[in-house]
């Protein structure tokens, strides 16, 4: 596995992973929705996007078979899976009740 992946994910931050691809619609409208998260977060979370065809090992690794799936780490831990497009405010709200 990736190392620098692996650091990111053990931070005390929550981090949110968005996995993706480039010809994915629905990727595509994630995109805007995680930066409205991400400015309504701010510093209390991160937020980074993995290019499955960019990083087909890293997809393989966390059983990643369809895009968008977004993944919440803690200390290392999924705390959270989903794949498909949700809106801002459920994002939040899973992102608050997971991490609190």
């Amino acid at each position: 596995m990736n190392n620098s992946f692996q650091k990111i994910i053990e931070s005390e931050k929550p981090v949110l992973v968005d996995f993706f691809a480039t010809w994915c619609g629905p990727c595509q409208t994630l995109g805007p929705i995680l930066k409205q998260v991400k400015d309504e977060l701010g510093e209390s979370v991160s937020i980074i996007k993995i290019d499955v065809d960019k990083n087909q090992q890293i997809a393989t690794t966390f059983q990643v078979h369809g895009v968008p799936t977004m993944m919440l780490y803690q200390n290392g831990k999924q705390l959270w899976r989903q794949s498909g497009v949700l809106s801002k405010d459920d994002i939040i709200k899973i992102i608050k009740s997971k991490t609190s």
